[in-house]
């Protein structure tokens, strides 16, 4: 294979030509799509009619696939484990109304956030395979946090220097609505602390590290400031300059670096079908800070 790489826009983003995943594919083209995520943060593969199985045999060149520990909302595939269900339609083909508890979890997807950072080692990155694709929105929106952090305002970077945000996966049914994790779940999943500077294991860069679904504490601050910080942080990375807005085609599969961007979906009508499958890297090791 002769991978190709093209930016999609100037702060992060490219498409990669040259890579089929569904044959295997050699050291070299591994190595090329790895230097190619570290520099350019967001992967888009076009044209990739992948199984579900294929899809994990992919991710697995870049890491172990994570095992979603939330069982109560069908949120996880029960052909393939390793598969997270981002979709509207339900193992018999319906169309599930928004007021469904898994939609309700699954519309936290609209606010700023990175993959699993809850965990005490958070996800490396994550892989999603657009299905089914919405053409009333459901745009991918992915923002470079290196770029932020360079660009933080004084007051807003003295505010986060030396400082932890907590990252607990309970937050998301206080602001979906959603049924909260069951015991068995918050026990499995408790909430972890993690520096809001962090240094890529990698790339070496310094990046602001939140994750506004699941922030619910900063080291130091009362709750409503805590908050308001981390609104302010998610306001201000929220900008053209830093952001990469993928609109889908059938069978895009996009790759992104959890560590170092964060992304949000936009909405899109409730009456179409939205299908989408992801497999998430299992992070290694402790976020180190930056």
């Amino acid at each position: 294979m002769t991978v190709a790489i093209k930016a999609r826009h100037p702060a992060l983003g490219a498409e990669v030509t040259g890579v089929d995943m569904r044959r295997p594919i050699d050291a070299a083209t591994v190595k090329a799509v790895a230097d190619a995520w570290t520099e350019h943060l967001v992967l888009v593969f076009p044209d990739q009619p992948i199984t579900d199985a294929e899809h994990v045999a992919f991710t697995r060149h870049f890491g172990e696939p994570e095992i979603f520990h939330q069982t109560s909302l069908n949120l996880r595939s029960d052909r393939v484990k390793e598969i997270f269900l981002v979709s509207n339609v339900d193992g018999e083909d319906r169309l599930m109304r928004p007021s469904e508890p898994s939609q309700k979890q699954l519309s936290s997807a609209r606010q700023w956030h990175t993959d699993s950072s809850y965990r005490p080692m958070p996800s490396v990155g994550s892989l999603l395979h657009g299905i089914e694709i919405s053409r009333t929105g459901g745009i991918t929106q992915f923002i470079n946090m290196y770029k932020v952090y360079e660009d933080l305002p004084e007051s807003l970077r003295r505010q986060v220097e030396g400082r932890r945000a907590r990252h607990d996966f309970g937050m998301l049914h206080l602001i979906t609505g959603a049924p909260p994790p069951t015991k068995t779940e918050q026990d499995a999943m408790p909430p972890a602390w993690h520096p809001m500077v962090r240094r890529h294991p990698v790339s070496g860069r310094k990046s602001l590290y939140i994750s506004s679904i699941y922030n619910d504490a900063v080291e130091g601050m009362e709750a409503p400031a805590a908050r308001r910080l981390i609104e302010e942080l998610s306001e201000f990375a929220a900008q053209p300059q830093y952001m990469y807005r993928h609109v889908w085609e059938p069978h895009d599969v996009l790759m992104w670096d959890n560590r170092c961007t964060v992304h949000a979906v936009t909405p899109h009508d409730p009456g179409e079908r939205r299908v989408m499958h992801r497999t998430t890297i299992v992070g290694t090791e402790p976020v180190v800070a930056g």
